[in-house]
Parts: C-alpha cells; sequence; structure tokens
C-alpha cells in the first residue's frame, strides 16, 4: 500500500437546511508531507469533533483504487484527491484485508486500524446529491479511521508495513456490513465487541444485538 496523495481542507460553510453549517470534507492535495496528530492531522480543518478527529478518528484513508469507480457515477464533478474527505489517499488500500486492530508502519508514523467511516449529510453536499450516501454503503469500501500510534510525518509514496494484527480478525469490510446488515453475524460481533481498537461506545452500542 502507498500513498498517492496527502490531503487536508480549510474551513468551508455550506448551506444545510437553512442553516449555514462549517465543514472539513472539502480536502485537497498539499505540496508537501502531513504531520499526524494523537488526534487530528496538523493544518487539517476538523469542523465537528463529535464526529472526527479524536483518538479514534486521527486521519482517515481511502483507497485511490475505488476512485475510476466513483468517477464514472459521477463524470461531472470536479475529481482530484481528496474527493472522499481522507487524508491519504492510498493505492492497494483494501478494505476486505485490513482488520481492525492491525498496526502499520507508515512513514515516521504508527497508526492502527480503528473503524470505517460512516457517510454523513456532508459527504451528501460535497458531491451535490444524498443519493451518494446509500451507494456508498452499498459499495462497501469506505475507507478507515486511524489511531495515532506514533506521531510522526507522511508524504506522497510512503509505504504501510504491516507490523502486528490482532488474534481474532475482523475486517474494516465486515465490520462496516455488521453496522448497516440488519441481520448482525454474532460471530463477528462477538469478535468486534472485544476489539479495544474500536472506541468503547462503539462497542456498547453493537451490544444491544447480541442475541
Amino acid at each position: 500500500m502507498r500513498v498517492v496523495s496527502t490531503n487536508i481542507a480549510e474551513p468551508k460553510t455550506i448551506q444545510w437546511r437553512g442553516q449555514d453549517i462549517l465543514t472539513g470534507i472539502f480536502k485537497h492535495p498539499t505540496d508537501h508531507p502531513i504531520q499526524l496528530g494523537l488526534e487530528v492531522v496538523s493544518g487539517d480543518e476538523i469542523s465537528d469533533r463529535r464526529v472526527h478527529g479524536g483518538i479514534y478518528k486521527a486521519c482517515y484513508l481511502f483507497s485511490a483504487d475505488n476512485y475510476p469507480y466513483w468517477k464514472s457515477l459521477y463524470p461531472h464533478l470536479d475529481w482530484n484527491w481528496g474527493m472522499f474527505g481522507e487524508n491519504l489517499s492510498v493505492v492497494g488500500l483494501d478494505e476486505t484485508q485490513l482488520c481492525i486492530g492491525d498496526t502499520y508502519g507508515l512513514g515516521s508514523a504508527i497508526i492502527q486500524i480503528t473503524q470505517p467511516r460512516e457517510p454523513c449529510f456532508k459527504f451528501g453536499v460535497r458531491f451535490g446529491t444524498q443519493n451518494v450516501l446509500q451507494q456508498f454503503i452499498d459499495h462497501g469500501r469506505p475507507g478507515t479511521y486511524v489511531r495515532v500510534i506514533q506521531e510522526g510525518v507522511v508524504a506522497k509514496d510512503d509505504e504501510m508495513t504491516l507490523l502486528s494484527r490482532p488474534k481474532d480478525q475482523i475486517t474494516i469490510a465486515q465490520f462496516f456490513d455488521l453496522l448497516f446488515n440488519k441481520e448482525k453475524d454474532q460471530a463477528l460481533l462477538e469478535i468486534a465487541l472485544n476489539n479495544e481498537a474500536l472506541p468503547l461506545e462503539k462497542r456498547v452500542k453493537l451490544g444491544n444485538y447480541v442475541r
């Protein structure tokens, strides 16, 4: 897995249901490395700390390999890296292979895979339609948030190197399906509930589905 673009955002005001809303989803490529902090990417806009940033969402990665699929659906958009609000666009990132709790070396940082992106209305505004939210869920390739175990700098062409993997594995793709599928796979649910790479509040909520 290789970084093809580092992306950050400046604050941007959008209109939503008659209100002015500040967002950092309009990421754009940078021409320099970015610093991964324990809770944020240095210089990146985080407008709503309830749902972005923090220990378990310090940085967002999205697969460059999925861009052609979305470009075919939305050819009229002005495409560039960062379209999905990702800080790092990564070639070879595969949600069916990334396990929650995996740790990777990336640049001078060490990161841990934590959870997939769950799309919100700001994502719909970015694409010009709220229909994209369900399309994003159906496609099942949501990218991943990461926890920063060791702060460091990441640049274009840096490689992600697997350092460790938990014994009981649940992939980002499996967990994303677990979130949105009405029929919860109980075996995967049990693995998720015992995975400390997931935030406690997420595991508590999932505990309601245990039969």
